[in-house]
């Protein structure tokens, strides 16, 4: 078993039915959830809109390996109504599923990086992030993550 943080953002449709469905099908398909955050809200990153994110992170206990975790959690994102992934740029979507870590590994593919390239600067990951794991080190820098969340709110 391996423990996976998983990050889930919606900006259109009811964006906490998106979420909670997002979970139910990660919880039949990928494994057990074991720690979720609350709901934050957020601004659209790396783009502009009009609809603001509603943002969370889950700790899911998965049997998957890597490749296959990202295989299913792009089929969730399907499933929920997805109908593109963001190419070169990011774009409004009902649901998007972010593998953040997996355990201490580390993955530099070219379909996959672990941990998230963009984890350290991203508030809406950092902060849901650090509510469930407070202790949690990233695997690269050695780091804390509440520790790097703090140094960005300064």
């Amino acid at each position: 078993m391996s423990f996976v943080y998983l990050g889930l953002g919606t900006n259109l449709g009811e964006k906490d039915r998106n979420l909670t469905n997002a979970m139910e099908m990660l919880s039949l398909e990928v494994g057990v959830i074991l720690s979720q955050s609350s709901f934050y809200n957020s601004k659209p990153w790396g783009f502009e809109s009009d609809n603001n994110f509603l943002n969370m992170v889950v700790l899911v206990d998965t049997d998957l390996l890597p490749l296959e975790l990202l295989v299913k959690t792009q089929a969730i994102e399907r499933n929920l109504g997805r109908t593109t992934k963001s190419g070169e740029g990011y774009a409004d979507r009902l649901i998007d599923i972010d593998i953040l870590l997996y355990d201490n590994l580390i993955v530099d593919q070219t379909i996959l990086k672990i941990p998230h390239p963009l984890i350290a600067e991203r508030d809406f990951v950092l902060i849901p992030l650090v509510e469930i794991a407070p202790d949690l080190i990233h695997p690269l820098s050695g780091i804390k993550f509440v520790d790097i969340l703090n140094s960005r709110m300064k």
